[in-house]
């Protein structure tokens, strides 16, 4: 059975140097603030697609607050012009590293809805002004900044990093794209929450080492020429079959992850390499347990030619990263980007709880930076009076990213160290009136909570700690969360405290003193809660409970909120056109709003985020959470606009303008008895002529193309070859 991992204190590296120039008000965003400090160069220069928000929600304020306390001097390059690479010397060339991110918000995220339209602002900009920042700003960013200095290592990290860190599929050009870290011509990758690592890769840059010989460090990915000796091999299918070996042998000659070289990738030193057997590969078929040093030991997924031109494998691939995501068992990943090899380590080891505090202890001013002036900065005005209270989900959600970004184990803050930020928000935020925003994190209800033995939680491989069940070895005891808030309720000058993060009310029900507590002083009217769906079926793709716990949380809700003499209200939030949502699903969870009188008006379009399971869904139209073969079944994904649209409008089934659509969807799933008057009906029957009103009612096809704002089959706003390519895959499907 797997040990636990451990790792060296966060704070025990021995600070650099520069360290005597003390912490900096602000980290500096121009020459003149350098000088003011008193420094002639910066040591490390983090450039960042967003605006620069000294405050631990904003991700580099927290790295260059980190790394400021461990002796070096850091600048900050906010939002800069990347047409051309003189912005990026405006701090001077830094003497380790520039540190690359794309922001909070992966930058294609950022600019584009779920229906591939430009938004219009942008929340982490001043002023909301939009196009602040480059689609796909990592790489951009990364070449700038070599384009200024090209001898600079550039380190890239955050959430756009992380989630991109292999061959992943980009929903955007509709295709599988490599590796972000080969396409930014980057030197090392920093994926999660990235002190641990940034702490020792700084540290040996700080002592002479050449980056080019940090290959090792957890949570880290880098690109080698070759897999070193004295490792051993492990082709992917032994964790996880794609197909049956016959066929393998069959459609491939040998297997899928022997490696061709394509001609395009020919060059002298990779010939050279092929020739060299450096690792003992284990092939197919295996039907035998090998014992493995596991700290010598790497698995190849399919190369990036292999995964963008086979579907099947994408998701094979995906399920497979999924299964070595524990980062006290998992193995070090290898998939061949034309003849180099990606190499990403082990995910690192979480934070202990005085070493998360100590990150959370640092010297923040909890506002922008003075030279924005007034202007106002949405992400920070609606965080500015929040506290993050712990790190990691292990909700597993198919759809959701965050596991993929912080990991599976909760990272918790004590109590100190959170009733010390809420007096530090009273103290520094301008104009506080004593309301605390929000007490929470990636979830509001997982503090404290983890497996309750280590060596249990070392072995294992779960997706999912509450799906399909809540395991058994899990703690659901909600003690010190509920401790917390009434802690933090009697800080003077606190006056309510609201908890806004979402809510796992399956966690929830397992604990009613929690659910009273948090009903009785935290719900201020509404709650907002996300069964996501109604039907089984979609519900287990997505990773969620049934909505028989919502009934059961909604019971203990209500029955908490008589109590207390308050009319309170849940608000459920759904998704349409999750990947395996049929129509029919859609249909019943509209009905099942109608029954239960509700009338939501945000509801969210499924949006494939990098590296999630269900955007392996969709893009692979197979289950990655079963083992992916060619023969799986086939999941229907709405892929077109008019059927993610028409999802979209079974939710909004009271919306007059989507009436026409839901009509002619009705009659086309035999389901006409559906429209009418009457109760048990879901949509009126279109007005006679006589009864309309002038411009009250969107009834024709044309008129309604025209209330969505463009075409019926094609996408407005993408006219690239892409996106016509993607229209003609849907209709085939």
């Amino acid at each position: 059975m797997p040990t636990p991992k451990t790792a060296p204190d966060l704070f025990s590296y021995p600070k650099y140097w520069a360290e005597c120039y003390g912490t900096a008000p602000y980290l500096p965003m121009s020459r003149q603030e350098m000088d003011d400090l008193g420094w002639d160069s910066c040591d490390i220069i983090i450039v960042t697609g967003d605006a620069y928000v000294d405050h631990p929600s904003f991700g580099m304020a927290v790295i260059g607050r980190f790394l400021e306390s461990q002796g070096f001097r850091v600048g900050i390059i906010a939002q800069p012009d990347w047409s051309n690479a003189e912005d990026f010397k405006r701090l001077g060339k830094p003497n380790l590293f520039f540190g690359v991110t794309g922001g909070n918000m992966d930058s294609m995220i950022n600019r584009y809805t779920a229906d591939l339209k430009v938004r219009n602002d942008d929340a982490y900009t001043p002023n909301a002004e939009p196009g602040k920042r480059p689609d796909r700003s990592v790489i951009v960013y990364s070449q700038r900044c070599k384009e200024a200095y090209s001898e600079v290592p550039v380190i890239l990290g955050g959430i756009e990093a992380s989630l991109r860190r292999i061959a992943q599929y980009d929903y955007w050009s509709d295709e599988v794209r490599r590796s972000v870290l080969v396409d930014a011509t980057a030197e090392i990758l920093l994926y999660g929450n990235a002190e641990r690592a940034m702490a020792e890769v700084a540290d040996r840059l700080a002592a002479g080492v050449n980056i080019r010989d940090i290959h090792d460090v957890r949570g880290t990915v880098v690109v080698k020429p070759q897999v070193p000796g004295g490792w051993t091999e492990i082709d992917s299918s032994r964790i996880d079959w794609p197909r049956d070996i016959s066929s393998l042998q069959e459609a491939f000659g040998s297997s899928p992850y022997d490696y061709k070289e394509e001609e395009s990738c020919q060059t002298e030193e990779s010939a050279s390499i092929n020739e060299v057997q450096p690792v003992r590969i284990i092939p197919m078929p295996l039907h035998r347990e090998e014992k493995l040093n596991p700290e010598t030991t790497c698995i190849r997924l399919p190369s990036f030619e292999k995964v963008r031109n086979d579907p099947s494998l994408y998701a094979h691939a995906s399920r497979v990263l999924h299964q070595e995501s524990n980062p006290h068992n998992a193995r070090v990943l290898v998939q061949k980007h034309c003849n180099r090899e990606l190499w990403v380590n082990p995910p690192p080891i979480p934070l202990e709880t005085p070493e998360i505090d100590g990150v959370f202890g640092l010297f923040y001013q909890r506002r922008p930076h003075p030279s924005y002036g007034h202007a106002k900065i949405p992400a920070y005005d609606m965080i500015k009076t929040s506290v993050n209270i712990m790190r990691g989900c292990f909700g597993g959600c198919s759809f959701c990213s965050i596991t993929e970004h912080e990991g599976r184990v909760i990272q918790s803050r004590s109590h100190e160290s959170v009733l010390a930020e809420l007096e530090d928000i009273r103290e520094k935020v301008p104009g506080f009136t004593g309301q605390i925003s929000d007490l929470g994190g990636p979830t509001a209800n997982m503090y404290h909570l983890n497996c309750k033995d280590d060596q249990i939680q070392a072995s294992c491989r779960r997706l999912s700690c509450v799906f399909p069940g809540i395991c058994k070895n899990l703690k659901t005891s909600h003690k010190q969360t509920t401790e917390l808030y009434r802690k933090a309720r009697a800080i003077p000058g606190i006056k309510k405290i609201a908890i806004a993060s979402g809510l796992r009310y399956d966690l929830a029900v397992e604990d009613p003193e929690y659910v009273e507590e948090l009903v009785t002083h935290h719900v201020g009217g509404y709650l907002k809660i996300a069964p996501e769906h109604t039907e089984k079926g979609t519900l287990d793709l997505m990773m969620k409970p049934g909505m028989g716990t919502y009934d059961a949380f909604k019971k203990m809700f209500e029955h908490f909120s008589q109590k207390a003499g308050k009319k309170q209200y849940l608000i459920p939030y759904f998704i349409a056109a999750h990947p395996g949502c049929e129509d029919e699903d859609m249909l019943n969870l509209s009905l099942w709003l109608k029954k239960n009188k509700f009338r939501v008006d945000q509801v969210q379009t499924f949006y494939p985020s990098p590296m999630s399971l269900a955007t392996a869904m969709y893009h692979a139209e197979k289950n990655p959470l079963k083992r992916v073969s060619y023969k799986s079944p086939r999941l229907y994904t709405p892929r077109t606009l008019d059927q993610r649209r028409l999802q979209k409008a079974f939710l909004r089934y009271h919306d007059a303008k989507n009436w026409p659509f839901l009509r002619q969807a009705l009659r086309d799933m035999n389901r006409s008895d559906l429209i009418g008057p009457g109760k048990h009906q879901l949509i009126p029957e279109e007005e006679s002529k006589g009864q309309r009103r002038s411009g009250q009612r969107v009834h024709s096809q044309g008129d309604f193309q025209k209330a969505w704002g463009g075409q019926w089959d094609n996408r407005n706003s993408r006219t690239s070859k892409s996106s016509s390519a993607r229209q003609k895959k849907g209709r085939r499907r």
